[in-house]
């Protein structure tokens, strides 16, 4: 009797999961989308991508920082130069977005800029500290 239960709840979930689908109210993402130049970008979908680039970028960097171990003040102006580099890399050369559609390059290259400074500092700290304290 339980089985009949869940398996017809299953059934309604999927059935409702199908219509909002198609409604346009749950829009699957596409990893191809991702290096598609032909694919079309909203300001939203384009700031989230860059936001999570920039937070990888500064977990790798950070990590990285933290392990060599670099110490100076220059280590984080180059975090900088390098990030900003991918992502105009990113949004210019690969997606080849019109910028002007989206704010210009400034606001581009600022979308995840202060999380991904505070995100990169922490692993730089934390690596440093535990592997060469």
């Amino acid at each position: 009797m339980k089985e009949g239960k869940s398996a017809k709840l299953n059934h309604q979930q999927q059935q409702q999961q199908q219509q909002q689908h198609q409604n346009g109210h749950l829009s699957p993402f596409k990893f191809a989308k991702l290096v598609d130049p032909e694919a079309s970008w909203d300001k939203d979908q384009l700031g989230d991508v860059l936001h999570w680039i920039r937070q990888v970028v500064a977990i790798v960097c950070g990590l990285l920082s933290g392990a060599i171990p670099l110490v100076g003040g220059i280590w984080i102006v180059v975090f900088l130069a390098i990030s900003s580099a991918i992502i105009y890399g990113y949004y210019a050369i690969i997606l080849k977005v019109d910028e002007e559609d989206f704010g210009g390059h400034g606001a581009l290259l600022q979308e995840g800029l202060f999380a991904s400074v505070t995100l990169f500092l922490l692993a730089w700290i934390l690596v440093y500290s535990l592997a060469h304290f």
